[in-house]
């Protein structure tokens, strides 16, 4: 098992009907900020609810935070937590609103030029960096993330889209009820599942270390969406399947599976630059990738490969090449189960437009992916051919 640090100090407050208790992990005194998306959570009166929870605090709101959020909106709620001497945000939505908000909490007092914050890539930015950071909690109403309990987010600015870490970005607290995600469409239920599952893969699938624990942890939660995944993504009101969901995606990317263990983002940083260049849902584009990549990688995955076909999809009677294919073939077939179609082609890419995803990783210096930082560019042009 490899060195690690574990560090996780969010509090999760999980069930039904807990809005009310939010309010007691908020100093009295606080000027609030909340932040939301779209305005679904301002129409369905979430955001009513969460201010009456509030009480006389002072609340403002700040909305429209994109599905893969600016930094340029950002900057604008930047201002107000600056103009208006903000003590505490509060993020309502999935995680693009919660990365956003980590982002606005940094990025308020952040010493010297706040595009600066993102350019430390995955390396963390110093505590030191900002004067102070602005503590925040979330409501999770979209469970995909697992920006709802860690300290890491994702910004867009011009056609990047840049990780930000940070120590002092985990939430206060999180409100995790899983009926606040009954109304969610199936397919961000679905899209839900797949990011929750990738996170996992990326942590799982890469090569042995002895971490016996997490490796169990891992294939529990694997095992536990492919169990609910469909009964979340087709009975939405289900509650102890989205609330499996919801938990599952959480510890997906806490911090625990990934502990002492190597990862493998190359699943995710293809699929950024796919978004950026197609506008395809973040999600999406990793249902795409990961079967494809797990093909070409096969050789240097294959012991655990091997370990994921037999304890995740319990094929076991064949010879270990027919293992490993069948295991990568239920994968995608999951995947298509939840209604994700898996082949660029089938959003309408074709193969000469490869090419533009390429030049986007090589300009983004992601041309040593994997958890052996021997994935070249010329080695995800494979990829993505394969995925079509």
């Amino acid at each position: 098992m490899l060195n690690f640090d574990f560090y996780n100090p969010t509090r999760i407050l999980f069930g039904k009907d807990r809005i009310d208790e939010i309010s007691n992990h908020i100093p009295s005194n606080a000027k609030v900020l909340i932040t939301y998306g779209g305005g679904s959570a301002k129409k369905n009166g979430l955001i009513d609810k969460i201010k009456n929870a509030l009480g006389k605090r002072i609340v403002l709101e700040f909305g429209g935070i994109e599905a893969n959020p600016h930094f340029e909106t950002l900057m604008k709620a930047v201002d107000i937590v600056r103009k208006e001497n903000i003590d505490f945000l509060m993020a309502v939505g999935g995680g693009s609103v919660i990365d956003g908000t980590k982002f606005i909490s940094i990025a308020s007092y952040y010493k010297g030029n706040t595009e600066n914050i993102l350019k430390y890539g995955f390396s963390l930015i110093p505590k030191d960096a900002a004067e102070k950071y602005i503590p925040f909690g979330t409501v999770l109403t979209l469970p995909a993330s697992g920006s709802e309990m860690n300290s890491g987010a994702v910004i867009s600015h011009g056609d990047g889209k840049f990780p930000v870490l940070s120590e002092m970005a985990f939430p206060q607290f999180s409100l995790l009820d899983p009926a606040l995600t009954y109304t969610l469409p199936a397919i961000q239920a679905a899209n839900g599942i797949v990011d929750t599952f990738v996170h996992v893969t990326e942590q799982y699938l890469t090569y042995p270390v002895k971490g016996l624990l997490q490796d169990r942890i891992a294939e529990g939660i694997l095992l536990t969406l492919i169990e609910i995944g469909k009964t979340s993504v087709t009975e939405p009101e289900n509650y102890d399947a989205r609330a499996n969901h919801v938990w599952s995606s959480s510890l997906a990317l806490c911090g625990i599976v990934g502990a002492g263990v190597p990862k493998d983002l190359a699943t995710h940083i293809i699929g950024h630059e796919i978004t950026a260049s197609f506008g395809i849902d973040h999600a999406q584009t990793l249902a795409v990738v990961l079967p494809s990549m797990l093909k070409i990688r096969k050789d240097k995955k294959k012991e655990k490969l091997l370990q994921y076909a037999e304890r995740v999809w319990n094929i076991k009677e064949v010879k270990d090449e027919d293992k490993i294919d069948k295991a990568i073939d239920k994968t995608r077939e999951f995947f298509e189960s939840l209604g994700i179609k898996t082949r660029l082609s089938k959003y309408g890419i074709k193969k000469e437009q490869i090419p533009l995803v390429i030049e986007r990783l090589k300009e983004h210096g992601m041309t040593a992916l994997s958890e052996t930082h021997d994935l070249t560019p010329d080695i995800s042009q494979k990829i993505l051919e394969e995925a079509m």
